[in-house]
């Protein structure tokens, strides 16, 4: 071999990216945690669905407002028909949510029980609304283009 040919050797392998084992398990890894991560958002929502139910919560919607936003992957919205029913859905979801593991970053209304807003970080934004302040604000009518997945998480 001459000189040459062992400085076109050693600049071939110096331009192929070597195969890193660690690098390729950490993709794999990110890979599954993100899938992960949706399923237990999921599952999240579902649970919050059944404790706003358990409440009596009226015209519950799921949105999926992950394409769409960057703040937060989905809202769900109900109503109480009094302000007691309102703080009583909020406390039952707090409660719920707080038995896996979880709790709001921020939570505002809960003491009037109009407006009771839950955020849970990127994961979720929850409201929950007396009948005429959902009326008011319509939230729905502002995020129209959201997808609706309610179907997903309400038989």
């Amino acid at each position: 071999m001459t000189s040459t040919d062992n400085l076109e050797a050693r600049a071939t392998a110096a331009a192929a990216p070597e195969a890193n084992p660690a690098e390729a398990a950490s993709t794999e890894a990110a890979s599954t945690e993100s899938a992960s991560k949706v399923v237990d958002s999921e599952a999240n929502i579902q649970l919050v669905v059944q404790a706003a139910l358990e409440r009596k919560a009226e015209r519950l919607l799921v949105l999926d407002l992950d394409t769409i936003s960057d703040f937060t992957s989905y809202f769900l919205i109900c109503s109480g028909t009094n302000e007691r029913q309102v703080q009583a859905i909020a406390d039952n979801v707090i409660k719920q949510l707080r038995n896996v593991g979880l709790r709001p970053l921020h939570a505002e209304g809960l003491r009037h029980g109009r407006w009771i807003l839950l955020d849970f970080g990127g994961e979720m934004v929850i409201h929950i609304f007396l009948d005429e302040t959902r009326e008011f604000y319509a939230l729905e009518r502002l995020w129209s283009d959201a997808p609706d997945i309610t179907d997903r998480f309400v038989q």
